[in-house]
């Protein structure tokens, strides 16, 4: 009897035991044994997220992410998740990937905003305007630039290399740390001269442009009017654009075809005013100036009615010798208007 109730015993202990094991091991590992509801999020951006990692509401484990894929926009990423029974979920609901730790971990943050309370479905969807992508990191770490820009190189791998130790635990401790944030600290302080005469130029320029502000408001409209005027006539600057186009093509080969021509015309006008430039030639080149206006102006008229010449015999006086040597003198005279 008495081994009896000792094995009793024994085996309540270890049920109890295995129980209490079992309760605790679920409570560190987040594992649920409920019932679940599948829903799916559209994201803009889901990097670094990854199947198997957390859903969570206010910090609580409620669920795990069960598919990432390419959302049918192809613009946009959808996650799938689970999340219990027992966690309900409205149509407010605005879903954010969150940093779990500093090695890039995420995890699926469900929090409830604005909108009606009316509870999500399974498998219902909650669309681009209730999610947020994770803090882009490299955004937030450009805005130091500027700090980053003032000290030395060395400096900043040295701060970064001790933050990092200290995190990590391979050494160092949080005195150095802060010691050397003060350096670095003191170090920006003593450029406070240069800061200071940066500001005071920066008064300068503001203060010419604010003694020209007229002019500079009449500047920012006559800009805004062209701005305006481009973009009204946007479609005939694009028409003018495609036949300065077809005008430079068509200017490209008439020389390609014409330039042999005009190389010969070009040597020949040479070999001309070097001839014309000759003493001998000065002269009978005067003559030809001054007496082309007349002939030219006869020549327009003779070819006023075509591409040919008119020749109208207004007078005519000679002398004809005959075979007995007697000489006779014909004359011919018209008195037409065209011949006065």
């Amino acid at each position: 009897m008495k081994t009896t109730s000792s094995l009793v015993k024994l085996i309540i202990f270890a049920l109890v035991t295995l129980v209490t094991f079992g309760t605790l091991a679920a409570t560190i590992a987040n594992i649920s044994f409920g019932d679940r509801f599948t829903y799916r999020a559209v994201f803009s951006d889901v990097t670094g997220l990854a199947t198997g990692q957390d859903v969570r509401i206010a910090g609580v484990r409620v669920g795990e992410i069960s598919t990432i894929g390419i959302y049918k926009n192809r613009t946009s990423a959808v996650v799938d998740f689970t999340v219990d029974r027992s966690s309900v979920l409205t149509r407010g609901t605005i879903a954010t990937i969150k940093y779990r730790n500093l090695i890039g971990e995420r995890y699926l943050a469900l929090d409830q905003g604005p909108g009606p309370a009316t509870a999500l479905r399974d498998g219902d969807m909650l669309a681009r305007d209730h999610t947020q992508p994770a803090l882009d990191l490299t955004v937030l770490f450009n805005g130091f630039k500027p700090l980053f820009a003032a000290l030395a190189p060395s400096d900043i791998n040295e701060l970064s290399g001790e933050i990092i130790s200290v995190l990590q635990g391979e050494g160092g401790n949080i005195n150095a740390l802060l010691s050397h944030t003060a350096s670095l600290t003191s170090t920006l302080a003593d450029r406070d001269q240069v800061i200071g005469a940066t500001i005071t130029n920066l008064n300068a320029v503001l203060g010419t442009v604010d003694a020209h502000d007229k002019a500079f408001a009449d500047l920012l409209d006559q800009l805004q009017r062209f701005v305006s005027g481009l973009a009204g006539d946007r479609a005939s600057i694009g028409s003018s654009l495609t036949n300065i186009n077809n005008v430079a093509g068509q200017t490209a080969d008439l020389l390609t075809k014409g330039r042999p021509a005009i190389r010969q015309d070009v040597a020949n006008l040479g070999s001309l005013v070097t001839l014309l430039n000759k003493p001998s030639s000065t002269t009978a080149f005067e003559k030809f100036l001054s007496t082309s206006p007349g002939k030219i102006a006869a020549l327009t008229r003779t070819a006023t009615y075509g591409s040919w010449f008119n020749f109208y015999l207004c007078r005519l006086d000679g002398r004809v010798i005959l075979p007995s040597g007697a000489t006779t003198s014909p004359s011919y005279a018209v008195s037409s208007a065209r011949c006065s």
